[in-house]
């Protein structure tokens, strides 16, 4: 089995479990997230080790569900990876709470914490807060506009410290 496929697995078992709260995007409009998003940056995780210039491009489905798409470059293998999955949102009030389906049946918590106002930029995370990305609708970010979404990270309790840029030289 491809390890990008047995690191998803593990991700959604460490995402359950109860958590403290952690507040979403309120008002989060579904239609304005969808398209490509490029990772600036996250917390260290086994299923996206080593992988560069990684991408989500979400689209919607006919079933009104999400498909997603996550890709990387694995520079010690000279290829790209690519996994395809499902997400959802179980409350419609609470649409920022999404859940993300790689391999049935586990899911994975992936709420969206920030976002700006033209939906280009995120914060999103697990509220086991083992998770966590920044990321852009652009390969790069402003180094204010990165810090005032570490900020808010530290607020709601991620270790920022351990935050790992991600090299996004394959878009230049």
């Amino acid at each position: 089995m491809n390890k990008l496929i047995i690191s998803i697995i593990a991700m959604a078992l460490l995402s359950c479990g109860s958590e403290a709260e952690l507040p979403t995007v309120q008002n989060f409009n579904t239609d304005n997230y969808l398209g490509t998003w490029h990772e600036i940056a996250r917390l260290p995780n086994g299923f996206e080790k080593g992988l560069s210039c990684v991408t989500a491009t979400y689209s919607l489905k006919t079933n009104g569900k999400i498909k997603v798409v996550n890709k990387g470059y694995k520079a010690e293998k000279d290829k790209w990876e690519d996994i395809t999955g499902v997400a959802w949102a179980p409350n419609k009030s609470r649409a920022a709470e999404i859940k993300v389906r790689f391999f049935w049946p586990f899911a994975g918590d992936y709420f969206v914490l920030s976002i700006n106002p033209d939906y280009t930029q995120a914060l999103v995370g697990s509220p086991s807060r083992k998770f966590l990305w920044i990321l852009s609708k652009s390969p790069q970010m402003n180094q204010t506009d990165y810090e005032a979404l570490l900020k808010k990270a530290e607020e709601l309790g991620f270790e920022v410290g351990a935050m790992d840029k991600i090299d996004q030289s394959c878009f230049n």
